[in-house]
């Protein structure tokens, strides 16, 4: 009972500042956030702040989480593909939203661990890879929606290619001193971007680490 006011108290706050639409709001109410913030930072697992993790990562504000959820316009899709999984939050509140979710991790104990939270959770819709996001996962491309949940100087073309036609594309893009939150639409083959906001993530890095 006590977590579940909390966790009602964190989507409140969340909508004092970026109202949700209803099926956003739902998938928030359903996932624990302290599930899947570190031991030492549980007490803070409601507030609306990021926090680090191991691997020097951090799990992002969920705000942030909200407001990157529901720039994706996720009504009535399929599958998404994350770049990035992190603690696995942000997969999980996708998982509650579209009926297939592929996330890829680069640094395989942070993998490990969102794959067991997962597991407990029982979340049999995400499915994991460890690998350097950057490449994609092309075996179960197009996905109608790609999100990057660390910031990028550029989005690899590679990751275009594997948007669906009509798909539409997230990620935190350096631009000048400021990390934007920008989206991505393809349309006719063709990629256009709009900026949205800006934001704080950590960089993008390449290749897999054990």
């Amino acid at each position: 009972m006590v977590k579940r006011l909390y966790l009602n108290r964190m989507v409140e706050e969340i909508e004092q500042k970026f109202p949700l639409e209803p099926h956003v709001k739902k998938a928030f109410l359903s996932v624990d956030r302290e599930q899947f913030v570190a031991k030492g930072f549980k007490h803070l697992a409601y507030k609306l702040d990021a926090l680090p993790m191991q691997e020097e990562q951090w799990i992002s504000s969920p705000l942030t989480v909200a407001k990157m959820t529901q720039h994706l316009e996720l009504k009535g899709i399929d599958s998404v593909l994350e770049i990035g999984c992190g603690s696995g939050y942000q997969a999980a509140i996708l998982s509650k939203i579209v009926r297939r979710v592929f996330t890829i991790e680069r640094i395989d104990p942070l993998l490990r661990e969102a794959q067991e939270r997962f597991r407990e959770l029982e979340l049999s819709n995400i499915f994991t890879r460890y690998d350097d996001g950057q490449r994609g996962w092309k075996d179960y491309a197009p996905y109608e929606r790609i999100i990057f949940s660390a910031t990028a100087d550029k989005v690899p073309d590679i990751l275009f290619e594997q948007l669906a036609e009509g798909g539409i594309l997230i990620a935190p893009v350096n631009q000048d001193s400021l990390q934007i939150i920008t989206r991505y639409y393809k349309r006719n083959g063709r990629i256009t971007s709009e900026a949205i906001e800006p934001c704080l993530f950590v960089p993008v890095l390449s290749g897999t680490r054990k």
